[in-house]
């Protein structure tokens, strides 16, 4: 349990001077940090405020009660106003907001809770729309590898000004005791990270198998499934750090950029192993080269770089997905989002999510989202996805609406590590067996044919070679013949 947090003092104190300058009377947000349950403290980089919602309401209000102001001063007004006021938060929005920008996350950086301004009656009179919004956040922004039963919820009181940090637990049903009060300074956080970045190539070839229900398997399905089993293989990987196998776990002493390697243990044939199996009618194909990058707190063991980077890398690949599948949900008819099927024009008429494996005839062909990084706070880098189709001024809006952040102008300022877009391909059955089995049956061709040349070739040499030892032999026996005639 996270007993202690650490917020960056720069960052928070921006975010005050911005609060106290609003004439917002309330106002939610994300947390963005780090939290380390080896460590019990947490880390706080920076307050993101939650946007207007699609309305153009702010995500957080005050309800007023109703009064009855005839027979009280404006000073009694006042004072019972503020003591029987409540939060209103759109719970939903801000969970949605938490979605979004934790795809923007890299290792060690992640949505970590809430922070709320508001007074300090409004606060205590809404603790169980809190500790919801707080629940609500954590499952939007959660993951695989996820193991973490707690976020913060940070108070920013302005009347009087102070900050309070408190740990809530998320559980099934929440309750007052839900929130336990943690120790909260302000100090220097960002300048204290360790840089390690991973670029990692994969080749996943996942079995599709004929339809056994009434629900159909889509490739969103397979990819889903196929990764979530690929987090078991990720969890063997050694790390390599700078060239060097790291074996003792311990902290990062040296400065500079880390370049992290990871080995896999060997893994078998994929192709041979699927086919293998009963009732498979494809594989899907999933390849591609991804860059990861990781951002180690001076206090925490070199292991949890890798664990970050290994989580990054798992996150990365499920919100290319989703990404996909959110363009498909708000523009349900065709969409350009690089599938292509030869010869059938289903692919195009349908997105993603709806395709049916077992129904295609055709090879599938698919792109996903490209990930780019942009400069943070201190050195750190957020990230965000591009379509095939779209620009850099895809990414600058959504570093406005999402992070309230101005993307830097200059363009070589941006990270463009992935050249290639990851590909995504399926393939029938007999177009994955029959180029196995041609090989092996033209490799067995060519045994034969050359084992029946050697025994045509020693089935022909054998009676050459008696037929000459036989005239040789009859040549000795006229000779000696020939010898004792003429000797007698």
């Amino acid at each position: 349990m996270v007993k202690a947090v650490v917020g960056e003092e720069s960052q928070l104190q921006l975010a005050e001077d911005r609060l106290s300058r609003s004439s917002e009377p309330a106002q939610v947000g994300l947390v963005i940090g780090k939290l380390n349950s080896a460590l019990d403290r947490g880390f706080v980089f920076d307050l993101v405020p939650t946007p207007q919602n699609d309305a153009g309401q702010p995500a957080c209000s005050v309800l007023e009660p109703a009064k009855d102001n005839k027979k009280k001063g404006s000073k009694s007004k006042s004072q019972t106003s503020d003591s029987s006021s409540n939060l209103v938060i759109d719970k939903d929005w801000v969970a949605e907001h938490a979605r979004q920008v934790s795809r923007m996350m890299v290792g060690g950086i992640k949505v970590v809770g809430i922070y709320v301004w508001a007074s300090e009656s409004a606060f205590k009179n809404s603790t169980m729309v809190l500790c919801q919004t707080v629940k609500g956040v954590a499952e939007a922004a959660s993951t695989l590898e996820d193991d973490l039963d707690e976020r913060l919820l940070i108070h920013i009181c302005y009347s009087p000004r102070r900050w309070t940090c408190r740990n809530c637990t998320l559980s099934s049903n929440i309750t007052s005791s839900s929130l336990r009060p943690c120790d909260f300074k302000m100090g220097r956080v960002l300048t204290s990270l360790q840089t390690f970045k991973c670029l990692y190539n994969f080749d996943l070839r996942l079995p599709i198998y004929q339809e056994k229900t009434s629900k159909s398997e889509t490739l969103v399905d397979v990819l889903y499934n196929g990764i979530s089993n690929y987090v078991k293989e990720l969890r063997g990987a050694k790390a390599v750090i700078d060239g060097n196998l790291v074996v003792n776990d311990e902290a990062c002493t040296t400065e500079g950029l880390h370049e992290v390697e990871l080995l896999l243990p060997f893994m078998k044939d994929m192709y041979i192993e699927a086919c293998s199996q009963k009732d498979v009618v494809g594989v899907v194909n999933f390849t591609g080269s991804l860059c990861s990058f990781s951002f180690l707190n001076s206090k925490e063991p070199i292991s949890q770089a890798f664990a970050d980077i290994k989580d990054d890398i798992i996150r990365s690949l499920l919100s290319r997905l989703d990404i996909i599948c959110d363009e498909a949900d708000e523009d349900p008819g065709p969409i350009d989002n690089g599938i292509k099927e030869a010869g059938n024009d289903l692919a195009s008429e349908k997105p993603v999510y709806q395709l049916v494996l077992h129904s295609l005839r055709k090879n599938c062909n698919l792109s996903l989202p490209r990930r780019v990084f942009v400069p943070w706070l201190a050195g750190t880098y957020i990230c965000d996805y591009l379509q095939p189709s779209e620009t850099l001024e895809v990414l600058k809006d959504h570093c406005v609406e999402l992070m309230s952040m101005e993307a830097p102008n200059d363009a070589s300022k941006i990270l463009e590590p992935e050249e290639e877009a990851i590909r995504v391909s399926t393939r029938s059955f007999w177009d994955v067996v029959l180029p196995y089995c041609s090989t092996s049956s033209s490799t067995q061709e060519k045994n034969m044919e050359i084992t029946g040349k050697e025994n045509s070739q020693k089935t022909s040499k054998s009676p050459s070679l008696y037929f000459i030892a036989a005239v040789i032999i009859l040549l000795l026996s006229v000779l000696v013949g020939f010898v004792f005639v003429r000797k007698s």
